[in-house]
């Protein structure tokens, strides 16, 4: 006897086809990564770091000798910096040296309800806060209780079953690490929307010293911040500004000059405040070089892989003793990806790894204007940058973005995302836009009116 008839086994084949095609297609989905909207912070006028506030801002620092003021200025004229910048309210009224726990709230509120509350207006009707699964808030050096992400949930009514995370002493690439969180997590939830803050507490971690090495933190970071909407639901495919291709992270916290290089600390005289070594550079280029040595082989074509595998061998071969291989990557990462979003970090970042990458003035300018702009803003920063590559309409369809970060522990942490339409919102750059790249061509200010800090029969006073 015929335990199934014809059409029951072409039912049962039917179905079987169809639950392995839904299986299929879910977990395809799951590994979507959409980019819905994002917004940076700006500052309102009165907020700006000009020449004169911040000489000001030095002035009043009584630990300062004319040696320590000098340096100070010298760094400031050459940091790459603009005129336009935004510190945080305690330090423009003069209280660095005494900050409160009502500042930091004050300064994290502003900066994430400003850019959360732009960010649900732009996707009014398309998500609101209710619609929220996953919260990721970031930031390094401040980790008050309850947390930060209680309190946007708190301000937002967000659902009670949302999954937070609150992210803390990651420094400038915590932006970068949240992505991958929420790219893990929608691994194994379907249509769901994310939500990732990335921002700095600056105003209570004035650092108030004269150690030259932690006085770089003060002329580099400055107040910002960024909120980013994510989704996997495929339904929203045709509404998203982009794609996450991969995103891969690097950490050489094992080396103890690499783990060291970027800490916060003490001075010896008890002013706390953020180290920075001159080991910072090797470090980043140990983790961008294990970063990339991972990311390039999944987004290059195969073909720039086998040749520069064969130039590599080639050259291996031809090499003699005591000739040195040429310096630089060798890899044309032009035939796999458009643009580059370099991590704002500082000027010599900015050009060390457009110098290692092989990439031109054009690739770097975006960091190099956004640092000019807005400064170091530290996990914020690269979104900055990609503000500047679409207000300036570089951004088309089908483009890829390198997404380059740094940070604290030492670690490299870097994405790709794929263009999904044409983008050319003018957004945070608005009212500067039209200036850049003009504007960063102006010379600094204090190069005139405090000329005489170049002068080095000067060196010889202490106060």
């Amino acid at each position: 006897m015929e335990l199934f008839s014809l059409p029951s086994l072409f039912l049962v084949s039917t179905l079987f086809i169809f639950y392995i095609s839904k299986y299929v297609l879910n977990k395809r989905n799951q590994r979507n990564c959409f980019m819905l909207h994002y917004e940076c912070y700006k500052g309102q006028d009165e907020r700006k770091l000009d020449t004169e506030t911040c000489a000001k801002i030095v002035q009043r620092n009584e630990n300062l000798g004319l040696e320590e003021y000098r340096f100070l200025l010298r760094t400031m004229v050459s940091s790459g910096i603009g005129e336009e910048t935004y510190g945080p309210r305690n330090v423009l009224e003069g209280r660095e040296a005494s900050p409160t726990l009502l500042d930091a709230h004050s300064e994290m509120d502003e900066i994430m309800f400003d850019t959360l509350d732009k960010l649900f207006h732009k996707t009014k009707g398309l998500v609101s806060p209710s619609d929220i699964d996953i919260l990721v808030v970031n930031v390094s050096l401040f980790a008050p209780s309850p947390s930060l992400t209680s309190r946007v949930i708190n301000r937002y009514k967000l659902r009670e079953d949302i999954k937070s995370f609150n992210l803390s002493g990651l420094g400038c690439s915590a932006s970068v690490i949240s992505i991958d969180i929420v790219q893990r997590i929608f691994e194994t939830r379907e249509n769901s929307f994310a939500l990732v803050v990335s921002t700095e507490t600056m105003g209570p971690h004035w650092y108030c010293g004269k150690d030259r090495s932690m006085m770089l933190s003060n002329c580099l970071f400055r107040a910002g911040g960024s909120s980013v909407l994510l989704t996997n639901a495929p339904r929203f495919k045709n509404r998203a500004l982009m794609k996450l291709v991969t995103a891969v992270r690097a950490h050489v916290g094992s080396e103890d000059e690499a783990y060291s290089c970027c800490i916060q600390m003490e001075d010896k005289d008890g002013h706390p405040g953020f180290l920075l070594t001159k080991y910072l550079q090797k470090a980043a280029a140990r983790a961008l070089t294990l970063n990339l040595k991972v990311l390039l082989p999944r987004v290059l074509p195969l073909k720039e892989l086998i040749r520069y595998a064969i130039v590599r061998a080639f050259k291996g071969i031809t090499t003699t003793k005591g000739e040195s291989r040429s310096s630089g990557l060798g890899l044309d990462l032009k035939t796999g990806l458009d643009h580059f979003c370099i991590h704002p970090g500082g000027r010599a970042i900015i050009e060390g790894v457009g110098k290692s990458l092989g990439l031109t003035e054009f690739d770097i300018e975006p960091a190099r204007m956004a640092l000019h702009r807005f400064g170091n803003t530290s996990s914020g920063g690269l979104w900055y940058v990609l503000g500047y590559m679409e207000a300036k309409k570089r951004l088309k369809k089908g483009d890829k973005i390198l997404m380059m970060s740094m940070g604290a522990g030492f670690e490299s942490n870097n994405c790709v995302w794929k263009v999904l339409k044409n983008l050319d919102d003018k957004n945070v750059w608005e009212d500067s836009i039209d200036r850049y790249p003009e504007t960063s061509k102006i010379p600094n200010p204090f190069l005139e009116k405090y000329d005489w800090i170049n002068d080095d029969t000067m060196s010889f006073v202490r106060v």
